[in-house]
């Protein structure tokens, strides 16, 4: 019976986290009218980054799936599957009253701006001809094909030496610290291995038969990305690539191993692990997700924009939810945890008359709509979940006041002003993560001890005992 209770609260706790968005109550649309929408989107299903020589190529003897797309651009089914989540928005801002059907923008009433690279324009134009079919809307963006917009490129514009320890210092602090977070992942990483068939890959006789995080570094410097290196760098490529794979050829199995959602999400937290350590910090957050935040606070006080879309990055998502501190939901029905493929964070400003309010959504579809390219409706939305902002307190109706956001994004670019631009030092630039142990293994992908003969790799170098 209790168990029963508890189901049914969180049945009751999930239709109340989608009606924040799709079903608003007579009561509530009476109170408030929506005056304005802003989605920072994530693109969606692309091919993996590299081709050719790329990295999960050589750890496996298998073949990989043969893309719709060339490297890093949009896949068809990630057009079409972007196509249908801006038929689900716009059904959705007609129901609101925000905009007409077949509403056709005057007056920049609308901004489509997305990032330069391929992937993100493409998934901006197919949502917008699912959003606003009877619009030919332009897609605002700077550079050629594939150059990276500095407003969308998470990027270090201000360091010294005080300050990158800062960020390490809080990198420290995540999870209780990079070594335990890397070997959390440890069980995931030997699944991998398993199911890329990696012993028997061409990197077996030249490189490595397992995935390594003892020889991890990552680079923190001004006018560029933070970066990690080392073996983990291998796992968060054959992860990303894994996934892909899985939701473009809408298969379970990777490689004939048939692999539940709860493996898939593991072997998802491996990319977040990655993209957790660079991107989530407070401190690295408020410099890497400052040209979006400033945007996202000048288009919430345009009284005269009615709909934005930015298009980007899953880390653009998760810097602006670090840099904010806006508590991000664990997902439901995904397999990547906090900012799935295609997610979009999404801004709402209502109005009661008399003062404006705001509500945030991430905006998702599920893994199994993915792979039946549902037609995403009201009756058939997409997951739909609640964030909340640490420290502010929502009103009774779930908004939280306009102006109290306005003051925590105030706050977030007075840390970045703060930030004093200097001369650093080159000693400090990388540091070194380590498990404390070395691990050695025989090119059968067996471990190696003190006694082993023959051909060992040991820390990426072939040794031969005799």
């Amino acid at each position: 019976m209790k168990k029963w209770l508890i189901m049914v609260a969180a049945a009751i706790i999930a239709a109340t986290s989608l009606q924040a968005q799709t079903e608003r109550s007579d009561v509530f649309k009476a109170k408030y009218e929506l005056k304005e929408v802003v989605v920072m989107s994530r693109h969606n299903i692309r091919s993996p980054l590299t081709s050719g020589g790329a990295a999960h190529m050589r750890v496996t003897p298998y073949e990989w799936f043969k893309w719709t797309s060339p490297s890093s651009q949009l896949s068809q089914r990630g057009g079409v599957l972007e196509t249908e989540m801006g038929q689900f928005f716009r059904k959705w801002v007609v129901s609101a009253g925000l905009l007409p059907d077949n509403y056709r923008p005057t007056d920049n009433e609308v901004l489509f701006y997305a990032n330069s690279r391929q992937r993100t324009f493409t998934t901006a134009k197919y949502f917008s001809a699912g959003f606003l079919p009877f619009a030919n809307v332009e897609i605002k963006h700077k550079y050629d094909e594939d150059k990276m917009d500095p407003v969308f490129k998470p990027q270090f514009t201000k360091m010294n030496d005080q300050y990158r320890q800062q960020i390490l210092a809080e990198m420290e602090a995540l999870h209780g610290g990079p070594e335990a977070w890397m070997q959390s992942v440890q069980p995931t990483l030997t699944l991998m291995e398993e199911v890329i068939d990696m012993a028997h890959s061409p990197a077996a006789a030249n490189d490595t038969t397992h995935f390594r995080f003892d020889d991890m570094q990552y680079k923190l410097e001004k006018d560029d990305e933070p970066k990690m290196s080392g073996g983990f760098k291998l796992a968060y490529s054959v992860s990303d690539a894994l996934v892909l794979q899985c939701f473009e050829s809408e298969n379970m199995a990777a490689f004939g191993h048939e692999l539940t959602e709860e493996q898939w999400r593991a072997i998802c937290h491996v990319k977040e692990v990655h993209d957790g350590l660079l991107y989530s910090t407070h401190s690295a957050a408020v410099n890497l997700a400052y040209p979006l935040v400033s945007l996202i606070r000048e288009e919430l006080a345009n009284v005269n924009r009615k709909f934005t879309f930015l298009c980007g990055h899953d880390v653009n998502l998760t810097s602006i939810g670090a840099a904010l501190r806006l508590n991000l939901p664990e997902t439901e029905h995904a397999l990547e945890v906090r900012t799935p493929i295609g997610s979009k964070l999404v801004f709402e400003k209502w109005s009661d008359g008399s003062e404006d309010y705001v509500a945030i959504n991430l905006v998702y579809p599920k893994y199994t709509q993915m792979h039946a390219r549902s037609l995403l409706s009201l009756e058939e939305p997409p997951m739909v979940q609640s964030v909340t902002i640490e420290g502010l307190t929502a009103n009774s109706d779930g908004l939280y006041r306009l102006t109290d956001l306005d003051a925590r994004m105030t706050e977030a670019m007075a840390e970045y002003d703060a930030i004093e631009d200097m001369p650093t030092a080159v000693t400090s630039a990388t540091r070194t993560v380590t498990t404390g142990e070395e691990r050695s293994y025989t090119l059968s992908g067996t471990p190696a001890n003190a006694s082993t003969r023959g051909i060992v790799i040991s820390n990426n170098k072939k040794i031969i005992r005799k």
